[in-house]
């Protein structure tokens, strides 16, 4: 193969960004920067009861937008749950633009409204293949605000929407460039009521954003593409591999501290600043192996409750998921790009002293990290044992476009060991 028929060409997109304290009272003004005449807040029943969608309905409203809040959105979104959403858009509208105020699962949730209330078609049509039709959208969305009230899933930066299939038990999601929004808008003081669970799973979100953008496969190493082929996940590459040496270096002190206490300031800004970087840096590179076994994982869970999260029904949030079997994966990508698995464990502990095999030094990083925060033991902590790990395989082997994205190759059998490998990662 001749050097002209590998790919030589990158690609980078990201929303506008505004960042600090005080950045949400600024959206009413920011809408009507886009001609917004008419909007709809999207939030979920627990984030509204803090208070903030209603105060940053209200900013919008003072400079003469109508507002309308739907309070509805399902953490951890589903197929269902969605639904009922872009059904309320469709009822209740037209809008001119949405204002996702949450988690991933509000951005998510109003990604999913846009995009079905101005296109034809189901959410089934646009899920990526091989779980849905993988549809792309005919015509443009409407304006997207996204307001971050969690520092880790990156969604106000990316154009992925992801949610659970309820009928095929399987997690999957819509990607298209057209579901990026168009303003993140991250003000740090709407984190600070996250519980320290919540902060924890999230937190394992933005490193392993960060860590599998830096360890994914080269753009470089990729057939070329025509441009009408290229898509959002393109590898690693000099922008990508910037915003995740960044992000790294942050959680490496802040993720521990934001834990261990709430309402220290200077750790929540460094989670949204982490947060943020990460999700500047997957949306454009991608993720791989963590997160492709994180959507069965999510999607078959059958009795585990975890803290700080809505406790009316069984869940593994999907930062917890990611985490859950990362130091095995990493440890089966190791020796595809060995100095940047070494790299992504110095960013992140500077002062731990490792004597082993190299292959193993990230692992054990990211093992004393998730003990010190108390994610759990791995995936037989969240119900899952030995016999699973054929159905998870399974589960995992459906999400191709982020294997696509892996340094190494990993067949069903090697999927397989690294999922034995992690149900008791200590």
């Amino acid at each position: 193969m001749t050097s002209t028929e590998h790919e030589t060409v990158f690609t980078y997109g990201a929303p506008a960004l505004k960042y600090g304290t005080g950045s949400s009272d600024e959206i009413g003004y920011d809408l009507t920067q886009y001609g917004v005449r008419r909007v709809l807040v999207v939030t979920d029943p627990t984030v509204a009861a803090t208070g903030w969608p209603a105060r940053i309905a209200s900013g919008i409203e003072s400079y003469g937008i109508a507002t309308e809040v739907f309070d509805g959105v399902h953490v951890e979104p589903t197929d269902v749950s969605m639904q009922k959403a872009v059904d309320f858009a469709r009822g209740t509208g037209p809008y001119d633009a949405f204002v996702a105020v949450g988690g991933g699962s509000s951005i998510d949730t109003a990604k999913a409204a846009n995009l079905l209330t101005s296109n034809e078609g189901s959410l089934m049509d646009y899920v990526n293949a091989p779980v849905g039709g993988g549809r792309a959208p005919a015509n443009p969305l409407k304006p997207l605000v996204a307001v971050p009230t969690t520092t880790g899933t990156g969604s106000e930066s990316t154009t992925v929407c992801v949610l659970d299939v309820l009928s095929l038990r399987v997690k999957s999601g819509i990607s298209h460039l057209r579901l990026r929004p168009t303003l993140a808008v991250v003000d740090p003081r709407l984190t600070v009521t996250q519980p320290a669970g919540v902060t924890a799973a999230s937190g394992m979100d933005i490193l392993c954003h960060a860590a599998e953008s830096y360890t994914a496969k080269p753009y470089t190493s990729f057939d070329r593409k025509k441009p009408e082929q290229r898509v959002p996940y393109c590898g690693s590459n000099p922008l990508a591999d910037m915003f995740a040496e960044k992000s790294l270096s942050l959680l490496s002190w802040a993720l521990p501290r934001a834990v261990g206490d709430g309402s220290d300031l200077e750790a929540r800004e460094a989670m949204a600043l982490a947060a943020t970087f990460a999700g500047l840096g997957f949306g454009n590179a991608g993720v791989h192996i963590p997160h492709a076994n994180a959507y069965p994982i999510a999607g078959q869970v059958r009795e585990f409750h975890p803290d700080g999260y809505p406790g009316d029904e069984a869940m593994v949030p999907h930062g917890m998921a990611v985490s859950l079997t990362a130091p095995e994966a990493f440890r089966f990508t190791f020796s595809a790009a060995p100095e940047r698995h070494l790299r992504v464990a110095r960013l992140l502990a500077p002062d731990f002293e490792w004597a082993g095999d190299f292959e193993d030094h990230l692992p054990a990083v990211l093992v004393n990290l998730m003990r010190e925060i108390g994610i759990p033991a791995g995936i037989g902590a969240v119900g899952y044992a030995e016999s699973d790990v054929d159905s998870l395989v399974s589960g995992t082997v459906k999400q191709q476009r982020l294997l696509a994205t892996a340094p190494r190759e990993a067949s069903e059998e090697d999927l397989a060991g690294i999922l034995r490998a992690s149900v008791h990662l200590w």
